[in-house]
């Protein structure tokens, strides 16, 4: 085998071997590509809001609860599903 050969299996894409390392531009934890935004993780907290106040309200009315306490949930599960209606709105322009 020549030099040339050896060169050309080392750049070769679709050789199989042991994969070698890629370098990454992210400088800092948590700046890669796979990263996390802080939109994602709050859209996320909206969500969960959005499905506990929703299931507290199904369980007060089974329980019979006082209106105050229906009328509480109903408001936190209306704004949070407002703000990701809101957010996912912006999202789009």
């Amino acid at each position: 085998m020549t030099h040339q050969d050896r060169h050309h299996h080392q750049q070769d894409p679709y050789r199989l071997g042991v994969p070698q390392a890629v370098p990454t531009t992210a400088s800092a934890p948590g700046e890669g590509p796979d990263a996390v935004s802080r939109g994602d993780v709050l859209r996320t907290l909206l969500w969960a809001v959005v499905v506990l106040s929703a299931v507290a309200n199904m369980a007060l009315s089974f329980t019979g609860a006082a209106a105050p306490l229906h009328l509480a949930s109903g408001v936190v599960t209306v704004l949070a599903a407002g703000t990701l209606v809101v957010r996912g709105l912006r999202g789009r322009r």
